[in-house]
């Protein structure tokens, strides 16, 4: 399932996508040192959305994902929390494709 296409997020920008139709994102991804990084838009400590506003997912220094519920901070490239209270835990990586022709798409299951 196409997301978007990778020039849609250029270095330090993030995106939420719905890519099930449900109107609400479900998956948060964030171009970061060349890669993109997708994981599961819900914190671990209570699964809520973590964006402050549509697409808003970093804070402000660009270096952390935050989540805007309980300001928890993640690592970008691990999805590690190394503040708030989900210390420890991690945001759930979701696996992306990229096409030769630059689209994003979720990774099919096997």
């Amino acid at each position: 399932m196409q997301l978007c296409h990778e020039r849609d997020l250029p270095e330090g920008a993030s995106r939420g996508f719905d890519p099930h139709g449900i109107g609400q994102d479900t998956v948060l991804v964030v171009r970061w040192a060349g890669r993109l990084h997708a994981y599961a838009d819900a914190c671990p400590h209570h699964q809520t959305p973590m964006a402050w506003r549509k697409d808003h997912y970093l804070n402000a220094a660009g270096d952390r994902i935050v989540c805007a519920a309980h300001g928890a901070l993640f690592e970008i490239a691990t999805g590690r929390c190394t503040l708030g209270p989900c210390l420890g835990e991690s945001l759930t990586p979701i696996p992306l494709t990229l096409q030769a022709d630059g689209s994003v798409h979720l990774a099919e299951k096997k």
